[in-house]
């Protein structure tokens, strides 16, 4: 048989079989690539897809980082063109922490979500998704190849559920039967034609767990999010955030996992066989209070090489903010109230002004009411003066 470096991408036949025995290459070099799954599909449009768009749009429960034409989502031809297959990898993270810190009075945690820790998933892809593309065009080097990852215009989880990585899952997630939904996932468009995968067709059946477990309500119903409600996504905004949602968000600084956590196709999966992806437990689960003195230099050291770090330190240093609130403990009302009266962004007072009311005490009331009388920003302002309202109905 001729091998596939011989050939050029606009040589095959139908009938030919060129193309699967480079498949079978690619699909036996993957691993070393760092690549847990890979799969083919076709790159016919994602047309089932548009309706579930444009109503997730119209709704308003898009998050606002997708990619906002609709048609580059659906039509990969936008991305590459004449393309003929995609391929689908996914690369497994782990769930677990060996000995995590614990988190005490006068030192309390926050958390990251397990897609944050070890290194920044969007370079373990792109790194795994540049050695198999080197791979493709040792063999083809005319073959023409688009790779993408998260904020690529495809949908990583469509791709990934026509080639046969998983299903659908109902919070949202592609669920692999052999790997659970802990997996990152990324794209190749490529002209070659390869023959596609068979879709996985199991599903999560009856089970509504997910649902049933998410702390906001955002999904609303089964495989559909509104990200607007998603902690997920509201841990990595970068203003002001509704009550209801400040005290869902618990300790959280980046992410959320419930869904995932209380899925049952994910009991006893845990990944550690990729040493770039394993938690530095103070990294992951860090001390709160240090988090709200890291210059942005200091920042980027600590959190640098995590995905939690893309949007920068503001959303992280707030949340920790709304976490020492809702730990409700005294040693942090000192920090909290020099954050209120002295940080030069408006997010930070207002929300430090809601955390000293959620812990309460006479320091915090006396420190709100002080506040108000040189707080200048309506907004900050406004809050402050509901904390002062709240602080006085415990103290009274």
């Amino acid at each position: 048989m001729a091998r596939a470096n011989n050939l050029t991408s606009e040589t095959w036949k139908p009938g030919q079989s060129v193309w699967d025995e480079l498949k079978r290459e690619i699909k036996a070099a993957a691993p070393s690539f760092g690549i847990d799954d890979i799969g083919f599909a076709s790159a016919d449009p994602f047309l089932s897809l548009k309706s579930i768009l444009l109503d997730r749009r119209e709704k308003g429960y898009e998050s606002g980082f997708e990619e906002p034409d609709l048609d580059k989502r659906i039509y990969p031809e936008l991305s590459l063109e004449q393309p003929a297959s995609l391929i689908s990898i996914a690369v497994a993270y782990p769930s677990k922490m060996d000995n995590p810190p614990k988190s005490e009075p006068g030192r309390r945690r926050g958390i990251l979500a397990r897609s944050a820790w070890g290194q920044d998933y969007h370079q373990v892809l792109r790194q795994a998704m540049a050695k198999l593309k080197g791979f493709i065009l040792e063999r083809v080097p005319d073959a023409r190849i688009e790779d993408m990852v998260d904020t690529g215009a495809l949908s990583d989880r469509a791709v990934a559920q026509r080639a046969g990585i998983g299903f659908h899952g109902k919070n949202c997630a592609i669920i692999s039967p052999e790997w659970g939904s802990w997996i990152y996932l990324g794209e190749l468009i490529t002209n070659i034609p390869f023959q596609p995968d068979t879709p996985v067709t199991e599903d999560c059946g009856d089970c509504t767990k997910c649902l049933d477990a998410c702390p906001t309500g955002a999904l609303v119903g089964p495989g559909v999010l509104n990200a607007q409600r998603c902690i997920s996504f509201l841990t990595q905004t970068k203003g002001f955030l509704e009550e209801e949602f400040m005290v869902k968000i618990g300790n959280r600084l980046y992410g959320c996992d419930t869904c995932q956590v209380v899925c049952p196709k994910n009991k006893g999966k845990s990944w550690s066989h990729r040493t770039e992806l394993q938690p530095d437990p103070e990294t992951v689960k860090p001390l709160l209070l240090p988090i709200l003195d890291l210059s942005n230099r200091e920042f980027k050291e600590r959190f640098g090489d995590s995905a939690a770090a893309w949007r920068g330190k503001k959303p992280i240093q707030r949340n920790a903010v709304i976490a020492l609130g809702n730990f409700k403990d005294l040693s942090s009302v000192p920090k909290l109230i020099d954050i209120m009266v002295n940080d030069p962004r408006p997010v930070l007072r207002g929300t430090a002004a809601w955390a000293l009311s959620r812990i309460g005490g006479e320091e915090a009331l006396a420190a709100v009411a002080k506040a108000a009388e040189s707080e200048a920003d309506p907004e900050v302002l406004e809050r402050i003066e509901s904390a002062r309202i709240k602080l006085e109905e415990i103290v009274t």
